[in-house]
This record gives C-alpha cells, sequence and structure tokens, in this order.
C-alpha cells in the first residue's frame, strides 16, 4: 500500500518522520509519498482533501473533522512552547490594537486562533509565509505579528519586543499544554490502516530520539534556521511525551482548545471523535 502524506519543514517534523519515511524501521508494508510545506499550505492542501497523512494546525483540524481524524503520535503540543505576539516598539499600547496591521502565519494556524482568543480586538490580521514575518514587522511592513516556529528563538536578537506569549496566555487561561498541531489521517481510510500509520510514526519518533544524529542532516537541509543549535532546541522543545502519545491531558488540551475555537468561529464541525481509538 502506498499513502500520500506531508508535513512541514520545520525540525521538529522533519526529525520524527526521518525514519519511517527512509524506511529505518519497519513501515509494516507502507510505502509514503511525500511532499514537505509550509503549515498554512498544509492546512490548505488538507482542506481540499489532497492527503491521505497530513500534519495540520489544530485550528484547521476543528473544520474539516468531519473528512480527518488525528493520530495519536506526532503532535506538536507542550508547555512553554507557544506562539509569540510580538512587535518593533518596546513601548507598544494594546489600546489601539484594532488599528494594527498584524501579520499571522496563516488564517488557519492555532496562533491566529490563539491571538483572537487573547486579543479579540485585533481585526486587521494579514497572512503571510511564517519565515517572512520577522522581516516583514522589522522592514515596517506589519505593526506587529506572530511567531511560531524558530522564530521564537531569535525574536530578541532580531531587535523585536514581546507583546504576549500566547501559550502562556493559554496556560495560564487552561492550566492545560497548548496544542499547536498534529498528524490527521482520511476518515476514508480503515482503522486498523490508521493504527497501522500510528504504530509506525510512533515508532519513528523513537528511533529519532535514540538517534538523534540520522535525521541531522536531513533537518539541516529543510529547516528555514540553519545554526544547528537552533534546530536541536526547536527539537527539544517541540519533540516530548506528547509527540509519543496525546495522553490523557494532550486530548484534554485539544478538547478544550475545540470548545474555545467553537464558540469563535461557525465553521468548527460538531464530531465527537477527534482521534482514532
Amino acid at each position: 500500500m502506498k499513502l500520500k502524506i506531508a508535513y512541514s519543514s520545520c525540525p521538529n517534523d522533519t526529525f520524527a518522520f526521518h525514519a519511517m519515511i527512509n524506511e529505518l524501521i519497519d513501515t509494516e508494508g507502507i510505502e509514503f509519498s511525500v511532499d514537505l510545506a509550509d503549515v498554512e499550505q498544509l492546512n490548505k492542501s488538507a482542506n481540499l482533501g489532497i492527503y491521505d497523512v497530513c500534519k495540520l494546525s489544530y485550528s484547521t483540524f476543528f473544520s474539516i473533522c468531519d473528512r480527518y481524524i488525528m493520530l495519536r503520535a506526532g503532535s506538536a503540543l507542550g508547555y512553554n512552547n507557544g506562539p509569540l505576539f510580538v512587535s518593533l516598539k518596546n513601548n507598544f499600547s494594546k489600546e489601539n490594537l484594532a488599528d494594527l496591521k498584524i501579520a499571522v502565519p496563516g488564517e488557519g494556524t492555532t496562533g491566529a486562533l490563539l491571538l483572537r482568543t487573547a486579543f479579540p480586538e485585533c481585526k486587521n490580521l494579514i497572512p503571510v509565509l511564517f519565515s517572512d514575518i520577522e522581516k516583514g514587522i522589522l522592514e515596517g511592513e506589519f505593526d506587529a505579528g506572530v511567531l511560531i516556529h524558530e522564530g521564537r528563538f531569535t525574536y530578541r536578537d532580531k531587535g523585536l519586543n514581546l507583546i504576549e506569549d500566547l501559550g502562556s496566555y493559554w496556560q495560564r487561561s487552561t492550566g492545560l499544554p497548548v496544542p499547536l498541531g498534529g498528524i490527521a489521517v482520511s476518515r476514508s481510510i480503515e482503522n486498523d490502516i490508521r493504527q497501522k500509520i500510528n504504530r509506525i510514526l510512533k515508532r519513528s519518533i523513537e528511533f529519532a530520539l535514540k538517534n538523534p544524529d540520522k535525521s541531522a542532516e536531513y533537518v539541516c537541509e529543510n529547516a528555514q534556521e540553519m545554526d544547528t543549535e537552533i534546530q536541536r532546541k526547536h527539537i527539544d522543545l517541540f519533540v516530548n511525551e506528547y509527540t509519543l502519545d496525546i495522553g490523557d491531558i494532550g486530548q484534554k488540551a485539544v478538547e478544550t482548545l475545540y470548545e474555545t475555537a467553537s464558540r469563535l468561529r461557525p465553521d468548527i464541525k460538531n464530531e465527537k471523535l477527534l482521534f482514532i481509538e
């Protein structure tokens, strides 16, 4: 069996998937045709049903969860690793949020959802490729922006200032880890195959954790930030116990974000089962 799979070029994804797509582990007879893309491109592609298995922002997943279901392995979820709301000015005023041009890494990203949750006054949100947001703020194209992935490690060195750590905001509000993205599989695929994919991915992550040097070249050639120390920090932050298995706490965090999104957006689907069983 051959399946079409897509994930981001970010270090946590390339680290996690390296072993399975290169058949360094048992893939149980499944071959994978692989595409790498920006997270918002993945969100849009999944909305079109292009892939059998696809990395998704949880925010987008909630609007298509009638067609996709989440694997228990592979999620980017945890404490102190959420999106950052930043600006160039250190005397930023929260009183004029409605007037600001704010760059977000895609309408369907969890970063955009968390910004709307924390700052409902923000109205002028402009989707931008995540790796271009820092530059856009620095050059005055945007007043502020939401940084994800490697940007959280570099923004201070670039001269940007933190307005709000949106992940910390979520943690203070809920006491739960922040759910960023996960690996979704089409509901048209039979459950025994979904379980097999989940086992393969978990096996791939375990291999990567035990053999981090094996994936180093693959991670480096796809990363936006070429500093290997930052790549390592990225992996250490986003690949954790919830990546191996979402667990009860992780699942509660996703369900809480689902309820939050349902109150804010009319496009959220009413689906009781979000994860494979």
